[in-house]
């Protein structure tokens, strides 16, 4: 029983970063990822918005081209080595260009996730399980028995 509890409470707060991320993505922030996979993850959870792939192109021309477009950034790397590296050279471009980007929910997924999953690409999958172990049922789940 202490388990579910425990799944239970992983699910409320990684639903509640999830609304964070969509809350960032209405208002026209870019959200940062590494891979294609990340992004059908992300929409997968509902996440509609404008993606960006990090490995795609130069950091520092990716940063320096958002940065001009004055839209928020929120970086959402994996969180193994390469991600936090990724992290930390996003994060620093876009200071040197006067943009704060958000790094507490990419932070706080990590903490949540506890070494199961270690990247966006497996957020989904991850969710979904959590939503199985405990009963959950989400909107669009709702949506689609209606």
């Amino acid at each position: 029983m202490a388990d579910l509890e425990i799944y239970r409470k992983r699910l409320e707060r990684i639903e509640e970063l999830l609304s964070e991320i969509s809350e960032y993505s209405s208002r026209g922030a870019i959200i940062i990822v590494e891979g294609k996979r990340d992004i059908l993850s992300l929409k997968k959870l509902g996440i509609e918005g404008n993606f960006e792939i990090a490995t795609r192109q130069s950091l520092f021309n990716l940063s320096e081209r958002i940065a001009q477009l004055g839209n928020e950034v929120v970086i959402l790397t994996d969180w193994d080595r390469r991600g936090d590296l990724l992290a930390i050279k996003l994060s620093g471009y876009f200071e040197s260009f006067g943009l704060k980007p958000e790094l507490e929910i990419r932070n706080k997924l990590r903490l949540i996730s506890q070494k199961e999953i270690k990247d966006i690409e497996s957020l989904y999958t991850y969710v979904s399980r959590l939503r199985s172990k405990t009963g959950y049922c989400s909107k669009q789940d709702f949506n689609k028995l209606i």
